[in-house]
């Protein structure tokens, strides 16, 4: 027989702050966000489990006028605004070389630098799956650490690779506002499913 190991529950005022009581936001407040928050973001977020512990997400943040000028011509015309008013904005990418990380994150199986390294499919096949659940874990650390994420998907990946990763091989797979929002959200929350809906039971 074995035994348990307890975990920790997490507080109902946690709960809300990362689940119930959070919302995308598309408007931001002028309130500068301090670039130990962001570094505390990412001390949270990467402890996201991922597959060998490989962690391919990658993250820039992109925070003076400059860089905004940089990155807003690629951003659907309708997300620009939101991003122009966010104080950081985080561009998620995936890097395609991970594997030159593996004998540092996966010591007991450094071998499988090589292996990652010849075969490109199933470095792909890491970073589609893995990037992603990732950025989960990223937005659910802005909102733990008292910041709204605004999560977007339409930009020219393609252009801001060019712009921002020209000589690596980081891609980009999602940008991220950040900051405090700029008012109540603009409307009601959406429904979500209920379990009968959405949970089966084996």
């Amino acid at each position: 027989m074995t035994t348990s190991v307890p975990l920790s529950r997490v507080s109902d005022e946690a709960k809300a702050a990362l689940f119930a009581d959070a919302r995308t936001t598309y408007s931001f407040a002028d309130t500068a966000v301090a670039d130990a928050t962001l570094t505390d973001i990412w001390e949270l977020a990467r402890w996201a489990p991922t597959a060998a512990n490989l962690q391919p997400l990658r993250v820039l943040y992109v925070r003076t006028p400059q860089g905004k000028g940089r990155l807003l011509p690629h951003l659907d015309e309708g997300n620009r605004p939101k991003s122009a008013s966010a104080p950081a904005v985080a561009i998620l990418a995936v890097d395609n070389r991970f594997h030159e990380h593996i004998p540092h994150i996966l010591p007991i199986r450094p071998q499988m630098k090589e292996y990652f390294a010849d075969d490109p499919a199933q470095r792909d096949s890491i970073t589609s799956f893995n990037g992603p659940l990732q950025a989960g874990y990223f937005i659910l650390s802005v909102r733990a650490c008292g910041l709204a994420a605004g999560p977007m998907a339409g930009f020219d990946a393609a252009g801001i690779d060019k712009e921002f990763f020209p000589d690596s091989d980081w891609h980009s797979v999602l940008v991220v506002n950040i900051g405090h929002p700029a008012g109540p959200p603009e409307f009601d929350r959406m429904p979500r499913l209920a379990h009968e809906d959405a949970v089966a039971w084996a």
